[in-house]
């Protein structure tokens, strides 16, 4: 369901961000992100000088590379368009990032890495929807090879040896996945907590 109507308005800035995984040939896993920002008008800058309306004010890429572990082993940061011309100096600061892994606390880590002076507001923005891709990139595909493993062993197994329960990083990670809720009652039946 869209939004309600809107007041009468005036459209003046655009953000997009784009996220992309990506499974590499040899096991790892490659998240893109792509950020730019324009205005419905032209301005002048210091440093670019006229900026037609249209044009990126900013225009950022990110490309982190990971294992399976979630731990980030690569990355590379690239400013094609910002407010001023230094902006592009700091981008292998990013490489700070390699040895975080991605889960709790990584917000706090990479402002600790390259917040401030040491990095750019926009590429630090960006690694937020870029680590929420790599799980959405990557636990479906290991959840559903581990199923496929599951199933594979199920046939391999005797009856006096049942295979061991699944488990669920994503238990109590949201509302949705709450341990006494129906989608852990449904998926992980072994780790619900309701009635």
């Amino acid at each position: 369901m869209p939004l309600s109507s809107p007041a009468e308005r005036e459209h003046i800035h655009t953000r997009n961000v784009t996220c992309t995984g990506y499974r590499r040939k040899d096991g790892l896993w490659d998240i893109e992100g792509h950020i730019t920002d324009t205005k419905t008008y032209g301005f002048e800058n210091n440093d670019r000088g006229e900026i037609p309306a249209g044009v990126p004010i900013h225009e950022m890429w990110l490309r982190i590379t990971v294992g399976d572990d979630m731990v980030i082993n690569g990355v590379e940061a690239v400013t094609d368009h910002a407010p001023f011309n230094a902006c592009n100096e700091i981008a292998p600061n990013y490489e700070a990032l390699v040895g975080l892994r991605i889960g709790p606390g990584l917000k706090q880590q990479i402002r600790e890495r390259v917040g401030g002076i040491h990095g750019c507001t926009h590429l630090t923005e960006l690694m937020g929807p870029v680590a929420t891709t790599a799980f959405q990139t990557i636990f479906p595909i290991r959840a559903r090879e581990a199923e496929e493993r599951r199933k594979q062993q199920e046939k391999d197994v005797t009856a006096s040896n049942p295979p061991k329960k699944r488990r669920s990083p994503l238990v109590n990670s949201c509302h949705g996945w709450r341990s006494d809720g129906a989608a852990v009652k449904r998926i992980a039946p072994d780790m619900y907590t309701g009635d």
